[in-house]
């Protein structure tokens, strides 16, 4: 996958289980907002430990 590719899955599903914990919780806003900051860290790493094997 190319680094766009994984940080763009990465923030998506992010956003999804952040919208899904948001749900259950009562407090949407700041559960997609937290969903959105892992999934870009998680999706960053990803493309730099990528680039690192390469």
């Amino acid at each position: 996958m190319t680094k766009n590719k994984k940080l763009a899955t990465s923030v998506a599903l992010g956003i999804s289980l952040g919208t899904l914990v948001g749900i259950f919780t009562g407090n949407i806003a700041l559960w997609l907002s937290v969903g959105v900051a892992i999934g870009a860290g998680v999706g960053t790493t990803l493309s730099k430990k990528e680039n690192d094997k390469s």
